[in-house]
């Protein structure tokens, strides 16, 4: 899952906020949603069936084999919103339409300044978002959601979003948090699960939780997202 200096096929990208358990990616995934033009917003937790919920309230921790079919649903997810963003566009060849929608925000003041060797103008933003928030901890895990199932067809390209919270400040929100069905408990199994990602291999990028408010967080996940669009020509 290199990144690739490439301009992409996809009208819509797929933000996805990964982090451990109490890192805030369901906060700030909702919150970025709502900056990247009201989006669609997928909170992964919620597809995770009820066999993997009662495994993390007795304090259990999931295995790859609970974990891969709940990735796939989410996957499959993320792709249904992908395609739901582009119906309420309407009309027939929608895909071309938002694809193009999405190309049309050039410098065109630049004197050129934006275009590549072969002549072609670079897009400097999307339009059409869709954000998942999910703990996507593996590489394995982060490759999986970013390949296409080919029952479902494919509108949209992927980037992670990693919110990376020290494990002093993980364990004192959890000690507070109330209603989750997570144990808290399996924070260290959480954390010796993740690898984080790499931003030069993988499709991604890094904010800081600690000691951050949830606005200082999505506005600096948003000016990422930009940065990352315009420096990947996507």
């Amino acid at each position: 899952m290199r990144v690739q200096e490439t301009y992409s096929e996809f009208p819509v990208r797929a933000v996805i906020v990964m982090g451990v358990s109490g890192s805030g990616k369901s906060t700030v995934g909702a919150r970025l949603a709502q900056q990247l033009g009201n989006a669609p917003f997928i909170d992964a937790d919620s597809l995770h069936p009820p066999a993997n919920i009662a495994l993390m309230k007795s304090g259990t921790a999931l295995t790859d084999s609970n974990r891969w079919p709940w990735l796939r649903l989410v996957r499959e997810e993320i792709e249904k919103k992908s395609k739901s963003v582009l119906a309420s566009l309407g009309g027939n060849g929608m895909e071309e339409s938002a694809h193009a929608s999405a190309q049309q925000t050039i410098d065109r003041g630049s004197g050129g300044s934006n275009r590549r060797g072969g002549g072609e103008a670079r897009d400097e933003r999307r339009l059409l978002y869709v954000v998942c928030a999910c703990s996507a901890l593996k590489r394995s895990y982060r490759e999986l959601l970013s390949r296409g199932d080919p029952g479902l067809g494919w509108t949209h390209d992927t980037m992670f979003v990693f919110v990376d919270v020290s494990k002093r400040e993980l364990s004192r929100r959890l000690a507070l948090r109330a209603g989750h069905f997570m144990d808290p408990a399996l924070l260290d199994s959480q954390l010796e699960t993740l690898e984080a990602p790499s931003v030069t291999r993988e499709a991604a990028v890094v904010v800081h939780g600690d000691g951050a408010a949830v606005d200082e967080v999505v506005a600096d996940a948003w000016q990422r997202i930009q940065g990352y669009v315009s420096k990947n020509s996507l």
